[in-house]
């Protein structure tokens, strides 16, 4: 059975693509890099922002309130 692909896969593989992207606009157009690269970083925190807190890792508002044994 192959590798089957989770939401927090794609959400780095956008991340990577992204900042890929902003690296080619700036390379290939004649947008200057720090704009192309700072818009970029905006797609990628916005992905990541809907990684943590839209659909964040946990299954419910409870999982959040558990202990962490290995802290203890």
């Amino acid at each position: 059975m192959g590798y089957t692909w989770q939401y927090y896969d794609l959400v780095l593989l956008g991340v990577v693509a992204s900042m890929g992207a902003g690296v080619a606009v700036a390379a290939l157009t004649s947008v200057a890099a720090t704009t192309s690269v700072f818009a970029a970083g905006l797609v990628a925190v916005a992905l990541i922002g809907h990684g943590l807190f839209v659909n964040g890792p946990v299954d419910g508002a409870d999982d959040l309130t558990d202990e962490v044994d290995a802290l203890n």
